[in-house]
């Protein structure tokens, strides 16, 4: 790795909110750099929540970051996979902070991708009514995405983040060295989330992201950490003016309806979120053409890059009906009526209801017969 990549100062990009303001540092070796640690709540107990698999691959280089900063450090090791993100293992979480003495002031780590994120910001947000907690995403899906803005959910067998909490973390470090051991299913799966903010909000990041795409699959360093540093300065600038998902918030669910509908169809862990999403975008740019919003030659065009990315452009063999009956289940739907997040116009994406029989067609076009 080259060593001026290492020294750099990282990038900050900050995101606030009414009530909070934190920041996301982005750069290499950033789990190492003491600076990372410095000015986060003080406490005499800090506990790392990770997975079986991160933990073996970056839990001594988080321990040893933290060892300094706390009178003690305790790790817990969650199961690892989506299918994991439950009751049952948030109960786990409650039982560590317990039988710990964890008090109002102990900070919890949370170590590993959007699973990890998203189960301990909800059990920080829920243990002695808050406790402070810092996100290190150690996945490109975590880093541009999950990690930042608040959300924090368990899935639901009938739905997936349905019972969770907005509750913003202190700061995110986005150590991009982690993304080395990130295997190529995960990485693909990070992409999706990535192209995602070109459609939404910015057409000349579509356009980079084109152009740069084989470089971000060889995991680049200079291109992952633009890749990275654009992702979070849209996502903070979309936060920032509404951070419980009211309005404009929701265009940051793009491709994700369809996208839920395939990982709870198929039973959670079975599609990687990212590649529901990806796969989902698709049929959400082909219901935008179906409205009369964008030209198909759009939905050619992101389906070529999803495909590119190592992404599925063909969804499971659930049925439209199935389909339809999950999508209801969704947070953007009012009164069992579905809302897409659609493309209005390159870079401009909006919530629209959207007729069954047309909904119907999308899925038929896109999805493996059932």
């Amino acid at each position: 790795m080259n060593p001026e990549t290492r020294t750099a100062a990282p990038a900050c990009v900050a995101v606030a909110t009414a009530d909070s303001r934190y920041d996301i540092l982005i750069g290499g070796a950033l789990m190492g750099d003491p600076a990372s640690w410095r000015g986060l709540p003080a406490a005499a107990q800090a506990v790392v929540v990770t997975n079986t698999t991160v933990d073996a691959l970056h839990g001594d280089a988080l321990r040893h970051a933290l060892a300094p900063h706390y009178r003690q450090v305790s790790t817990l090791a969650l199961p690892d996979g989506e299918a994991h993100k439950d009751w049952p293992t948030l109960n786990l979480i409650f039982d560590h902070l317990l039988r710990h003495g964890a008090d109002r002031k102990t900070v919890l780590f949370a170590l590993g991708g959007g699973v990890v994120g998203d189960i301990t910001g909800f059990a920080a947000a829920s243990y002695m009514r808050g406790v402070p907690f810092v996100q290190v995403p150690t996945t490109l899906l975590a880093q541009v995405d999950s990690s930042v803005g608040g959300k924090t959910a368990i899935n639901h067998p009938l739905g997936k983040n349905m019972i969770g909490a907005f509750y913003q973390p202190r700061r995110v470090i986005c150590d991009l060295d982690t993304l080395a051991t990130l295997p190529a299913r995960e990485l693909s799966a990070g992409l999706a989330e990535v192209i995602k903010y070109g459609p939404i909000a910015d057409p000349a990041f579509l356009a980079w992201i084109e152009a740069h795409l084989d470089a971000l699959l060889a995991r680049d360093r200079k291109a992952l950490a633009h890749a990275v540093k654009r992702s979070c300065e849209i996502k903070a600038w979309v936060v920032g003016q509404d951070e419980r998902e009211s309005g404009l918030r929701a265009i940051l669910n793009f491709g994700h309806t369809f996208g839920h509908a395939i990982e709870a169809g198929l039973g959670y862990g079975e599609w990687l979120h990212g590649e529901a999403v990806g796969c989902g975008m698709v049929m959400a740019a082909d219901l935008s053409a179906a409205l009369g919003l964008v030209p198909a030659d759009f939905v050619d065009r992101l389906r070529r890059l999803v495909e590119r990315a190592g992404l599925p452009v063909t969804g499971p063999a659930l049925g439209a009906a199935r389909y339809l009956e999950l999508m209801r289940v969704d947070k953007k739907a009012e009164a069992g009526e579905i809302r897409f997040v659609v493309i209005e116009s390159l870079g401009r994406a909006a919530m629209r209801p959207a007729d069954d029989a047309l909904v119907t067609r999308v899925i038929e076009r896109h999805c493996a017969p059932a």
